[in-house]
This record gives structure tokens, sequence and C-alpha cells, in this order.
């Protein structure tokens, strides 16, 4: 066989892999579409569910509930916003079964036992965090948000004990702006709770350690503020929430790498593998580092 041959052969697996990448991605990418579709047939009816906490909101104060398009393409541009958030969250388990499909097979059956419950935590955490989010953030932050109108006592403002111009300052919003807000809140909690997903997997393909994670705790607080502070309106109380579910998330990752951890040495001792003196080095390198 000369060296041509053996280029050319060794590249074929490399073609075929390639091309099976691409029969899932375009089967993801009609799934998606499928689901788009689907969701634009009933757009209406999953943006009024969207809205029920604006509406609550609005409802205690003795509002009405009403949100206005303020021009004329943006009724289309709802629509379609509703269908992309929809149609994704439709397709997801397909798109998760296609991308299972093609890494399994180059998994040993203990990686894929391994791997296997990561990709069913995975979307079960991503609705935990959205629920979360619709269900109380939400509620919370636009109750505080709709409590900066004002409303004299005939629709006159009031300032410093004197009455001034007549003036009512009342929330008229708009659809899309609405939308979009919401639609932030739910993804960005939704991915905050794939937090601990995300660390014990790097903890069990050994990337991180309880201790490591632990030894950090003050850099993570940190950077846990600045992601509330960045992923939520300027709204005091929902970035403590933010902060107290990301924080908390982040307690739970070290339980769990720590119990991944467990689960590990008790296996290496089964097998003979574990040397506790080399255990106990790296324990004081990690405890010096700390310091």
């Amino acid at each position: 066989m000369t060296k041509t041959d053996e280029i050319e052969d060794s590249s074929a697996p490399l073609i075929e892999h390639l091309a099976e990448l691409r029969t899932r991605l375009i089967h993801s990418v009609v799934a998606f579409l499928i689901g788009m579709i689907i969701c634009f047939s009933v757009a209406t009816p999953i943006f009024n569910f969207l809205t029920h906490p604006l509406c609550e909101a609005l409802a205690e104060r003795g509002q009405d509930c009403g949100l206005i398009f303020i021009s004329p393409q943006e009724g289309f541009f709802v629509a379609i916003k509703v269908s992309l958030l929809g149609g994704f969250i439709l397709a997801f388990p397909y798109i998760g079964m296609q991308m299972w499909r093609f890494v399994a097979p180059g998994l040993y059956k203990s990686e894929k036992n391994a791997f296997l419950p990561f990709m069913l935590a995975s979307p079960f955490m991503f609705l935990l965090g959205a629920s979360f989010a619709f269900y109380v953030v939400t509620p919370l932050a636009y109750d505080f948000f709709l409590g900066f109108q004002q409303f004299g006592a005939e629709g006159e403002a009031v300032a410093d004990g004197v009455s001034a111009a007549p003036l009512s300052v009342v929330f008229q919003g708009s659809a899309q702006e609405y939308l979009n807000l919401t639609i932030k809140f739910i993804v960005a909690f939704g991915l905050c709770f794939q937090l601990p997903v995300l660390l014990t997997l790097m903890g069990k393909a050994g990337l991180v350690s309880a201790e490591g994670l632990g030894a950090v705790r003050k850099y993570a607080v940190v950077g846990i503020l600045v992601l509330a502070a960045v992923v939520t309106p300027p709204d005091v109380i929902t970035q403590i929430i933010l902060f107290v579910v990301v924080y908390g998330l982040y307690e739970i990752s070290i339980f769990l790498v720590a119990r991944v951890e467990k689960k590990r040495e008790e296996q290496l001792r089964a097998d003979g593998y574990y040397d506790d003196e080399e255990a106990e080095a790296d324990a004081e390198i990690v405890e010096e580092e700390s310091r």
C-alpha cells in the first residue's frame, strides 16, 4: 500500500463522520422548523399565556391588562419570537437525541452510562429554571416595575405637597418589549440552572474538584453578583433572588462533585489503583494554593 493510499484510508472515516454530522444537523434544523411552524399557528395563545405575570400585577392595581404595538410590523415579529422560543423547546428533545446518536458510538459502555444521565438532566434543569423565572421571578419583577406608576386623586401628579399640572404616568407597554424582557428572564434562569449539570459533568471528567470549587468560592460569589447584575434588570429584589439561587446551585454542585469523587475513589480502591499517600499530597497542594 502506497503512502497516498494510507492517507485516503485514514481520511475516509473523517468524511463519514462529517457526512453523519451533516445528516444529524439537517434533521435537527428540520425538527426546529416544524416546531416553529406549529408554534406560529398558535402564537397568540402562547403570547397570552406569557402575559399572565403582567396581567396579574396590573389586576392587583385595578388596571386593565393591555399591551400595544408601536409599529405596524411589531405583531409579526412578536409571533416570530414566540415561534422561535416555542420551536426550540419542542424540538430540543429530538435535537438532543440526534446529538446523542452522533456521540454515543464513539463512547465506551461505561462512558455512555456516565454521560446519559447528564443528557437527561440538562433539559429538566432548564425547564425547572424557566418555570422558576416565569412563576416566581417575573411576577416580583413586574410588580416592582409597575410600582413606579403615579396617580393623583383625579389624575394629577403631586410634588412637595403642591398640585402640579394634571398628569398620570401609567403603563402602556410595547408587546415586543414585554416579550423580550420575559424571554430574557426565562433563558437566563434556564441557563443558570445548568450549573450543577455542567460542574458535575466536569467533575466526572476530572476537570474540576470539590476542593478546588470550594477554594474559589469567594471568586464565585463575585462572579455570580456580576452575572445577576448583567442578566437581570435594575431590580434589587430580582438580582438578590438570582444570586441566592445561583449560589445555592453552586453549593449543590460542590456536593455533587464530592459525591462523584467519592465514588471514583471507591472504585479505584476496589481495583487496587488508589494511592493514599499521593492523594494526601495532592490535597496539601490544593490547600496551599487556596491560601
